[in-house]
């Protein structure tokens, strides 16, 4: 692996490698108390399990009322309630005018089509898994003491120990690899009986809220759990069925367990072999009936160990001890933390939602605008496999993507905004967002910068339709101006910083680079496949309009150039510094960039909307504009209400996300952007060019790629 290695303010040798153990395992999060915001979760990246400090899903209420819920899910799991009606997406339209037609988008998510369609479907929590007496009693926190959990990232394994009335209770909590968990439970209470297991299977989510819903214990009858024992003694099936939707659970106890029904409906409590200490119980779940597999804990625990091992010794790592300023060390915290939760949330068949498998929000639909901020750091990480798995999931839902275009009468592929694993675009001012369009080009190419020579053709043959339909569609989305003589870009449209009127905005700032710097990318892609560059395309770079500006800044949007005059313009996303930034800068004036950055970081108003991602957003382009010092000071901005992380590594927002991923995704972007560079960085800037070179900070790293 190449060791790029960047020294200020301290003298390392060049070939020195990282410690990755060392860095890692210092962030392993510790608890010593009941803290909401700290439950920690396993998962293998298309599942996880989220436990309290029982190292089970003990307290849910008081977690889920008081911080981060507890909850079980796999992105496989979608339910949708039944459609007597026969809702069509049609049934939302509104008319916009758009390139001198009447085109109908489906923007009304009011009333009884449009509340249907953006509620269906939605994610399915999976079961609950917690401790309860020998009388099948909830445990009270109050009888919880001496609390001592760790979550060793390198291995993967949670160990939780604490007493329960005055007895050592002992907990290993490991995702297995086949979508479930193996649990090693050590207490006298368990051989006297006192201490049991129990399993319960929620109907779902409560559907009317739309973030972070509790699960929902009602109607018992509308589902069903058919509980049946194997031929081999401890092992049993659980099928679930609500509606069309259908799963099995695993389960496998030791021999002479108790697996009994519960009192309550759907619920199920395991007790251990009479006289004996240790449980060791393993829970796996499939959504058909052969696809379940039981993993014993002990097999999982050196496949878990394994597994880490690799993870963490595969792509980059960034290590910045040595420095001197006192924020070093909780930039590196939320780093490694960001690593291991993108990791267990981010690589399922379909792309995330913005809490991954933490808890539900938006009825668990992904959001196309968030990709990039989910998942390019996993290219920039060298961890492509990662990255290869989300956008896969773009290349299999080309026939919807085309579908769209061809019913708003454009070309190529139109992405949606908000989908669940049908792709069905979802009411609301969603269908207006066109930032989104772009991304799959912006991440295929990443993806081919980070191939091997002997895997560029590959990746370029598995891509190739999904970047080329892509920027057909953003063609054709382009408007020429006669009296102008250069091609608009809206409207309709919705631009990144959601607070203007869909139906007039025009060239936004941020899309308007994002589409001549995406439309160029595919050229290059033509080129590469063997293909003529697009003549129309060539215009359309040549022509687009420009970025617009007042009084030497810039602003959200041409339409409404009010950014700096209106304070009411000046919240949510200050999107117009992504040209420079995420994106190289095209038609950016780098002074009229700084201009604005400095206005931004003067004026803009942190309190009302800005959200966990817009922090390393705004250090990138800070970084871009050889500004090291405002680019680590915002990234760490201690007073941004949405830049605060948990002891777990979580990034809360204020409100009803407990849990945000995009802010630990954008900041994995910006961080190796900042310590590895991109394509024109000055040399003046040195190594690590986002970061200070005045003696203060200590930058190592190696295997991070660079930005365009």
């Amino acid at each position: 692996m190449a060791v790029v290695v960047a020294v200020f303010g301290a003298t390392l040798g060049a070939a020195e490698k990282i410690d990755r153990r060392a860095v890692v395992s210092r962030h392993n999060p510790h608890v010593t108390k009941v803290d909401p915001w700290a439950p920690l979760s396993v998962g293998n990246g298309q599942f996880c399990f989220t436990a309290d400090v029982t190292g089970l899903q003990t307290f849910y209420d008081h977690y889920q009322k008081n911080g981060i819920p507890l909850e079980t899910m796999a992105r496989w799991a979608w339910h949708e309630n039944p459609n007597p009606k026969g809702f069509k997406l049609e049934d939302a339209n509104q008319p916009y005018e758009e390139r001198g037609k009447t085109v109908g988008y489906p923007t009304n998510e009011k009333g009884e089509a449009g509340t249907w369609l953006r509620q269906n479907p939605h994610d399915m929590p999976l079961a609950q898994l917690g401790f309860v007496d020998g009388k099948e009693a909830a445990l009270q926190l109050n009888d919880i003491a001496n609390i001592d959990q760790t979550l060793d990232l390198w291995t993967g394994e949670l160990s939780s120990v604490f007493t329960w009335k005055g007895q050592i209770v002992e907990v290993s909590t490991i995702a297995t690899a086949s979508d479930g968990i193996a649990v090693r439970v050590r207490s006298r209470a368990v051989a006297k009986g006192e201490l049991k297991v129990r399993l319960a299977f929620p109907r779902g989510h409560d559907i009317k809220v739309k973030n972070n819903p509790a699960l929902d214990w009602t109607e018992p009858k509308t589902h069903t759990t058919k509980l049946v024992a194997s031929r081999a003694e401890g092992v049993f099936r659980f099928e679930r069925q609500r509606d069309g939707f259908q799963y099995v659970a695993g389960l496998k106890a030791p021999k002479g367990s108790m697996v009994l029904e519960s009192g309550e409906p759907h619920a199920y409590v395991i007790s251990g072999p009479a006289g004996m200490e240790t449980l060791e119980v393993a829970v796996s779940f499939a959504p058909r009936a052969e696809g379940w597999r039981l993993e014993p804990w002990e097999q999982t625990k050196v496949r878990s160990a394994k597994d880490w091992a690799a993870f963490w010794g595969s792509g980059a790592a960034v290590d910045f001890a040595g420095s001197t300023d006192p924020r070093a060390q909780e930039l590196e915290r939320r780093v490694v933390l960001s690593q291991y939760l993108t990791a267990i949330q981010f690589a399922g068949d379909f792309p995330p939602q913005e809490t991954g498998l933490t808890h539900s929000s938006w009825y668990g639909k992904h959001h196309t605008e968030m990709v990039w901020w989910h998942a390019a750091h996993f290219a920039l990480w060298g961890r492509e496999e990662y990255l290869t798995k989300n956008l896969g999931a773009y290349v299999r839902a080309l026939p919807q993507a085309r579908e769209i275009a061809r019913g708003r009468e454009l070309k190529g592929a139109r992405w949606p905004k908000m989908v669940g694993p049908d792709w069905r675009e979802s009411p609301g001012g969603n269908p207006t967002i066109i930032w989104n369009q772009p991304h799959p080009i912006h991440l295929a190419e990443l993806l081919y910068r980070g191939a091997s020579t002997a895997e560029t053709a590959g990746t370029l043959e598995k891509f190739r339709d999904l970047v080329q339909e892509t920027a057909e569609c953003m063609a054709s989305m382009l408007q020429w101006d006669e009296a102008r003589k250069c091609y608009n870009l809206g409207p309709p449209l919705w631009i990144a910083q959601e607070i203007y009127d869909r139906a007039t905005s025009r060239n936004p700032t941020y899309e308007l680079s994002y589409w001549a710097w995406g439309l160029k990318t595919a050229q290059v892609w033509r080129e590469r496949l063997g293909l003529a560059r697009d003549a129309e395309w060539d215009k359309m770079i040549a022509g687009i309009a420009p970025l617009p500006h007042k009084d030497g800044k810039y602003v959200a949007l041409e339409s409404t150039p009010d950014t700096w005059d209106n304070v009411a313009s000046r919240h949510d996303h200050p999107s117009f510094l992504m040209a420079l930034g995420q994106l190289p800068g095209d038609g950016v004036d780098r002074a009229v960039m700084r201009r604005t950055l400095d206005a931004v970081l003067k004026s803009w108003d942190w309190e009302t909307k800005i959200w966990g991602w817009d922090y390393p957003m705004v250090a990138m382009t800070a970084a871009r504009l050889g500004e090291p010092q405002k680019a680590v000071d915002v990234l760490l901005k201690s007073d941004g209400p949405n830049n605060r992380y948990m002891p777990n590594g979580h990034n809360p927002q204020r409100g009803d996300l407990p849990v945000y991923l995009p802010g630990n995704g954008a900041l994995l972007a910006a961080v190796a952007l900042m310590a590895g560079g991109w394509d024109d960085a000055p040399k003046e800037l040195g190594e690590a060019p986002g970061f200070p070179k005045d003696g203060t900070w200590v930058v190592r790293s190696e295997g991070l790629r660079k930005l365009p």
